[in-house]
């Protein structure tokens, strides 16, 4: 007896249409949802070109309470004090990424993004830290105060909030913009001059380090009630950025634990970000800015160090081998 040919992906979508048009589903032993009823997140996941995929760490979407919509054309919080400037107004993203050839940004104006689309034209996972020390805090000065954006922000406990969907043309990285997905971590940042830190952390009796969240319009935003953020690693870590010398405090357990595991999550669903950093002749990690050919030919993850001498961010004390090993193990 011969055997059946293989039903192909589209027959069996036509074929559920079809049953769900004719009442049938429940015939056949599937018995889909009732009309309205509530299906739920389970709270881990990101939206690439409309659909959900899991992290295995908390994430809050910009449709969610207490989420930062990057879509919104207002301010989120207004202007800072009575009298000052209104801020930006209108959209602080871009609907197309300008790099596309004609006939893919014509499909793309037409009919949106497919995800196999999208994996061809991002190749860049971009890390800034925010010098705002909160995700609260940098939503209100990307978005009311400077007009820009970003696909996600990382706060001190390991919150990720996503404020685009990833098709999106995020505004964080300049010409980059097109091929990359970024992420602000908040952190103080890293400077020359040591003193600069001294507001925000402060030494313990036992050794350690603990860093005060600024509050923006009365409040931290920090999701985790009375979380004591504290540097990874106690010491002041010194190190170079682009022919600088700079200070920095170490990112959070926390903050280390959720990047590598939406890091993994990225090299799998875009799969062009590969898991690498940009390393030298001698395979150390580089701290200085690459040339436009070099970065012409380079796919992974990159600090906004690495795109512009201006920039020294996400800083000396930023741990790459440590993102790079964990993620690598679970994205296996």
């Amino acid at each position: 007896m011969n055997a059946l040919p293989p039903v192909t992906r589209l027959q069996t979508s036509l074929l559920t249409y079809l049953l769900l048009l004719s009442g049938s589903l429940a015939s056949i032993g599937c018995i889909a949802p009732a009309p309205g009823t509530e299906l739920k997140r389970r709270g881990d996941e990101i939206v690439v070109c409309g659909r959900l995929f899991h992290t295995g760490t908390p994430v809050v979407l910009w449709t969610d309470p207490y989420g930062y919509d990057g879509y919104r054309a207002e301010n989120r919080f207004g202007p800072a004090a009575s009298g000052a400037k209104k801020g930006p107004s209108g959209q602080r993203y871009g609907t197309i990424r300008k790099h596309l050839p004609d006939d893919l940004k014509a499909i793309v104006r037409e009919r949106g993004w497919k995800l196999a689309e999208l994996k061809d034209q991002v190749d860049l996972f971009v890390l800034h830290y925010d010098v705002c020390g909160t995700s609260r805090r940098c939503f209100k000065v990307l978005h009311d105060l400077r007009g820009l954006s970003v696909h996600f922000m990382l706060d001190v406990d390991g919150t990720i909030y996503q404020t685009l969907d990833l098709k999106e043309r995020a505004y964080h990285a300049g010409v980059y913009n097109d091929r990359s997905v970024g992420i602000e971590i908040a952190n103080m940042g890293a400077y020359q001059d040591r003193s600069k830190l001294e507001k925000w952390y402060t030494s313990q009796p036992d050794g350690s380090v603990i860093f005060t969240p600024p509050a923006t319009n009365g409040a931290t935003g920090i999701m985790t009630p009375d979380f004591v953020a504290r540097p990874a690693r106690r010491d002041l870590i010194i190190g170079p950025a682009n022919g600088s010398t700079l200070h920095q405090y170490d990112y959070t357990e926390k903050q280390y634990r959720a990047l590598t595991r939406l890091t993994a999550t990225l090299s799998r669903v875009l799969p062009r970000i590969r898991l690498e950093v940009p390393r030298d002749d001698e395979g150390n990690i580089r701290t200085d800015a690459m040339t436009a050919e070099e970065l012409a030919q380079y796919s992974g993850l990159i600090g906004h160090h690495h795109l512009t001498k201006r920039k020294v961010d996400p800083g000396p004390a930023f741990d790459w081998d440590r993102l790079l090993q964990n993620a690598n193990r679970l994205a296996k």
